[in-house]
């Protein structure tokens, strides 16, 4: 028998105990499982029904779940929709416990979004290799959780140079993603603009802070070196797999619709859309938020300009009239907001 507290998975960055979750109204079933999977080193922690299991999950924090489908209160199906619909959550691998010849509650739990099936009984040399294929999968995802972590930090530690900015990445971040379902798009894409709404600027890691938080215009020159940021932001985020949907955003989030933009003065829809729905919600947020340069706009004065830029060809009209309909949908949100903004309130 494996010492619990020297189990390790092997190949992962993660050099600690993993947690799993038991969950199975059948007494014995419940002990047999809790005894093979602490013979294995791994920390177990036991619920005998639905409601007992997600409170469980809350406290312990598990990396991985076993549950029986068929238990009381809730059951197993009803547990897994309530993690798997959690974004918090839905990354944690769960497995169902169900009988071989129950094929509807295959059914329901791949439609919950189970990540793999057991027969009872459980042989166990299947649910070890099950148990550890499901682990090394989420310890791999934390890995990429904390990278991805570690950029949204840096990120935020920009916008915290500069108090004008405050509260201007994660007002990015919820509107492009709200723009982004008006406009129909996919899930995938709605994640990715609240990513680049959160990083979209990584890249002015490289511009001074004498250009950075210049309280005036700026120089030709300086205006280049600003300018370098969306290449930079790019190269920053490009090692992550996971963000490839949030580098055409970081990269051509400053193009504009005429071919006057920058880094690669695009035109028209060779723009990416994203890209294109990020600037427009960029733009209505820099007029209306307090420079030193600058007062704010309300929140109809900031209309009233970005609908003449519109008209000089910089932005697409489609993506704006689809934001303006956003802001007359919930006016009175955008009108705090932006006070909040013109303050430096977040």
């Amino acid at each position: 028998m494996r010492d619990n507290q020297t189990l390790r998975l092997s190949g992962s960055a993660l050099d600690t105990p993993r947690t799993i979750l038991v969950a199975d109204d059948h007494e014995a079933s419940l002990a047999g499982l809790a005894e093979l999977l602490s013979a294995e080193g791994f920390n177990v922690v036991t619920a005998r029904d639905g409601q007992m299991a997600l409170a469980e999950f809350q406290r312990a924090q598990p990396d991985l779940v076993l549950s029986d489908v068929k238990m009381p209160v809730l059951t197993g199906i009803e547990v897994c929709r309530h993690i798997k619909n959690n974004p918090e959550t839905r990354l944690v691998p769960l497995v169902l416990i169900t009988g071989l010849t129950e094929t509807q509650d295959r059914v329901d739990g791949i439609e919950a979004g189970a990540d793999d099936f057991l027969n009872k009984p459980v042989e166990r040399l299947q649910l070890m290799a099950r148990v550890r294929s499901l682990l090394r999968q989420k310890a791999y995802t934390d890995e990429l959780e904390r990278a991805e972590s570690v950029l949204f930090a840096l990120a935020m530690s920009i916008e915290g140079k500069d108090p004008y900015t405050e509260g201007h990445c994660q007002r990015l971040a919820e509107h492009s993603a709200r723009l982004g379902e008006i406009l129909g798009l996919e899930g995938p894409q709605i994640i990715a603009l609240r990513r680049a709404g959160l990083v979209h600027d990584i890249g002015k890691v490289a511009v001074p802070d004498s250009i950075l938080l210049k309280p005036a215009r700026l120089t030709a020159s300086e205006k280049k070196i600003m300018q370098r940021h969306p290449l930079v932001g790019e190269r920053i985020c490009s090692p992550l797999k996971s963000f490839q949907l949030v580098l055409p955003i970081i990269r051509h989030h400053h193009e504009k619709m005429d071919g006057t933009g920058y880094p690669d003065k695009l035109k028209g829809e060779a723009i990416p859309l994203t890209a294109r729905i990020l600037q427009v919600v960029d733009v209505f947020d820099a007029l209306t938020t307090s420079r030193p340069y600058k007062s704010p706009l309300t929140v109809d004065e900031a209309l009233a300009v970005m609908k003449k830029e519109v008209k000089k060809g910089w932005w697409d009209p489609n993506v704006f009239a689809a934001f303006d309909r956003l802001i007359e949908k919930d006016v009175q949100k955008f009108i705090s907001l932006v006070k909040a903004a013109a303050t430096g309130g977040s």
